[in-house]
């Protein structure tokens, strides 16, 4: 019987983790052809999105604020999920430019390319801004590090070499509906180095990690995140993980070290700042689209959770 159940577990622990990176989608992606030659240095302040950097030919190194500068060879991939600033470099003393003050030629509504440096050594760099649909905004992404570096050698999926190499081609070859390509390839691209970071993270350190395993947890999380503007309540929670309030209640608060209720209401209220913050709907525009009855109510749980008036966070 402990066999079967631990058996039925496991068959169940991957469909709530597939739930969450099925809503790991692309809302958009730009990308760079980079070709430059030493000396050169390139600064990319920090963005509201993710950004990776695909070395295609030569070599650079990445420098943040909180890592040692990192080198990247041919075939190496770097993916920074939280949009850290940071600096290409051809070597570590390198100076850098900002990227908004070098001359990047546009080549379609999202792509570009840019030839920097001087006339030594070369390097061809694919580098790629990407931005996510609101339900992919969950945890997950946060609970990533800062810098995520994949390299060639060692890369032991097979799958995901053939993306990058799909990628390098496209970048080298430069043909029409490229950048159409380079999109769908970053999607799945980053999907993938999402989804073999959460595998690899096998000692339960986070909380939320651990939840999102386990089966009856796992499944309400999956579909809260993919449906947040639901009427979730205590009883449809529970009815979602198959156990009693009270079970579910204790269990939750278990993994996670707060209330069902709580959980659900700060990240409502973490959609609704992202939403007031692009400008393009009204606070009842934004209550509206998370389920509140009336911009009152939803003002009201907004000033006591995040501090400050809708109104005002939008402005």
């Amino acid at each position: 019987m402990v066999a079967n159940l631990a058996k039925h577990d496991r068959e169940l622990v991957p469909d709530a983790l597939s739930n969450v990176l099925q809503d790991l989608r692309l809302a958009g992606a730009h990308y760079c052809r980079c070709e430059v030659a030493e000396p050169w240095g390139i600064e990319l302040p920090p963005r509201g999105e993710a950004t990776f950097h695909f070395v295609v030919k030569g070599c650079c190194w990445l420098k943040t604020s909180s890592t040692d500068p990192i080198r990247l060879d041919v075939g190496d991939l770097v993916l920074l999920p939280h949009g850290t600033g940071h600096e290409l470099l051809a070597h570590p003393g390198a100076l850098s430019r900002r990227i908004d003050q070098l001359s990047a030629e546009r080549l379609g509504d999202t792509t570009y390319r840019l030839s920097t440096g001087g006339e030594g050594a070369r390097s061809l760099l694919v580098c790629c801004g990407i931005s996510f649909e609101e339900p992919a905004l969950h945890p997950l992404i946060d609970l990533m590090p800062p810098v995520l570096v994949v390299r060639r050698p060692g890369n032991e999926n097979p799958t995901l070499v053939a993306l990058l190499e799909a990628m390098a081609g496209e970048v080298d070859e430069q043909r029409m509906g490229a950048a159409t390509v380079m999109t769908r390839l970053a999607d799945t691209v980053v999907t993938r180095l999402v989804r073999e970071w959460v595998e690899s993270q096998t000692d339960h350190t986070s909380s939320w990690l651990a939840a999102i395993r386990d089966p009856q947890i796992g499944r309400v999380l999956a579909d809260f995140h993919r449906e947040p503007d639901k009427e979730w309540s205590i009883n449809s929670l529970a009815a979602s993980a198959n156990l009693s309030r009270s079970a579910f209640s204790e269990r939750f608060m278990a993994m996670l070290g707060i209330s069902p209720a709580r959980y659900v209401a700060r990240w409502r209220m973490h959609l609704a700042g992202t939403r007031l913050r692009n400008g393009q709907r009204t606070v009842d525009q934004v209550a509206a689209s998370l389920g509140y009855q009336t911009a009152a109510s939803f003002s009201r749980a907004f000033k006591r959770l995040i501090g400050t008036p809708p109104s005002a966070y939008r402005r």
